[in-house]
């Protein structure tokens, strides 16, 4: 071998060992945060200690707030537990996404954090509750189901948290204060707070609720201790938020999509400080990817907040939008809503009030038996329901029929109007459709549903609509 042949093979070695090394060294000195998110699940946000409530052990939720930013105005899109989950997974709106009742999926072409962070070099988990799918969308790096069907798989995330060495983000979906609710507890009706959009209401579930929280809490807590014996807290952005309320669950009221938002960032956001920027779940995920360099792809509904979190109080939003749909329930009742707020005002349509019942009648005598259910299971909703949160915060005085505010209540319409069309929501085309949901079938009894004898097992493959369309 001549002197010529050696110097260039020498060269290709030397170029290899420092490509290899080099690649070795970014992934050593990535110093993109890590990503820990804590999902509760059915708690509402006055239920938290930061939050007013002084009588619930929320200690660990507490610290967090203490050692970062507490939000005011964020919001679910849907109240209930697998759209609401879907909708952060995706930054889209339910309707957008194809999830919009529960125990269904998102389309299997939407794009999620799953493929968008490890694109970006990123180990995207899930320890705890699911309620997403299908897996071709969501295609975690790791999964770390819960253990006895209820709790948190503590020891596993632990031993990640321990182990690994790439950038990563970690979801903890709890299953808690999610019922069942336990029959002891340490807390008694007397220790119920009193919440103030229902004074007067507190359920023999309350205390059992209560003992779920603190559980919750204590979970927390070891998850936040692993976080910074392993190392990770300064390099961590922490968030914890519940999927949505409980109090207001399936529905659109401020007690079931408000919900709590905490966000820990050492060094990046100020301790102990708060946020009135109207937000929504959708825009978790561009704000993760643009906290981590990743790209945001144009069909994402959702904006980033990453300004907000490094204390500019910019505007994110004009409006943020809401759905409903209860025949996905308990009971079954075909009664879809959809709503749009902006800073001050919130503007709700319910698609199938005593007042439109008529009007979505259509030539299928079994369909319009079902509607007319629905629309009687609501009697006092009206069609439209206007509201001044800044004065009615608890939404007491519908203000839709008043003639000064019209002009309002205009402007909402429109941008309600235009949202639909964005989203190309099926109510635009049929404001009462009937969905196919694979655990509450409309026309079958189940522990959640009585049907008259008359309409059961009498609906047709062709009388639902698919979501996924």
């Amino acid at each position: 071998m001549n002197q010529k042949v050696k110097y260039i093979l020498l060269v290709f070695v030397l170029l290899g060992l420092y490509s290899f090394s080099t690649y070795d060294q970014e992934i050593i000195n990535d110093v993109r945060p890590n990503i820990i998110l804590y999902l509760s699940d059915d708690q509402d946000k006055l239920d938290f200690g930061c939050y007013g409530n002084p009588n619930v052990k929320t200690s660990n939720v507490d610290k967090l707030a203490s050692e970062g930013i507490k939000f005011n105005n964020f919001y679910t899109s849907q109240a209930i537990c697998a759209p609401s989950r879907s909708q952060i997974f995706t930054g889209m709106y339910p309707v957008k996404n194809g999830c919009m009742a529960n125990h269904i999926g998102v389309k299997p072409n939407v794009e999620s954090i799953t493929s968008l962070l490890k694109s970006s070099g990123y180990e995207v988990v899930l320890a705890g509750k699911s309620h997403v799918k299908p897996n071709k969308v969501f295609d975690w790096t790791y999964f770390y189901n819960k253990v006895n069907n209820r709790y948190l798989p503590l020891e596993k995330i632990d031993n990640y948290l321990k182990t690994t060495e790439r950038p990563f983000c970690l979801i903890i979906a709890s299953d808690y204060p999610h019922g069942p609710y336990p029959k002891t507890s340490n807390y008694t009706k007397e220790d119920i707070y009193k919440l103030p959009y229902d004074p007067s209401y507190i359920g023999n579930h309350k205390p059992g609720y209560y003992q779920n929280i603190e559980d919750d809490n204590d979970q927390l807590g070891a998850v936040i201790e692993m976080v910074d014996k392993h190392g990770h807290t300064n390099n961590t952005m922490f968030i914890y938020a519940s999927d949505h309320g409980l109090s207001g669950k399936w529905g659109l009221e401020e007690k079931g999509i408000q919900v709590p938002f905490i966000v820990r960032w050492p060094g990046k956001i100020s301790k102990n400080s708060e946020s009135n920027t109207l937000l929504s779940l959708v825009d978790v995920l561009p704000t993760i990817l643009d906290v981590t360099n990743t790209n945001i792809p144009d069909e994402i509904d959702g904006v980033s907040f990453k300004n907000t979190l490094l204390g500019k109080d910019d505007e994110v939003h004009d409006y943020i939008f809401g759905v409903a749909t209860k025949q996905n329930i308990r009971q079954c009742k075909i009664f879809p809503s959809r709503m749009v707020r902006n800073h001050r005002y919130k503007l709700i349509r319910n698609y199938n009030s005593i007042e439109k019942m008529e009007s979505n009648l259509g030539d299928n005598e079994i369909v319009n038996e079902f509607i007319k259910i629905g629309a009687m299971s609501f009697p006092d909703k009206p069609f439209e329901e206007l509201y001044d949160l800044m004065n009615d915060p608890y939404e007491k005085n519908n203000l839709a029929n008043k003639s000064d505010y019209q002009l309002i209540k205009n402007e909402l319409v429109l941008a309600l109007d235009n949202w639909m069309l964005e989203q190309n929501d099926f109510i635009l085309k049929n404001p009462v459709s009937l969905i196919k949901s694979p655990f509450h079938p409309l026309d079958k009894n189940t522990q959640w549903n009585s049907v008259p004898p008359k309409l059961l097992n009498q609906l047709k493959a062709e009388d639902y609509i698919k979501l996924h369309y």
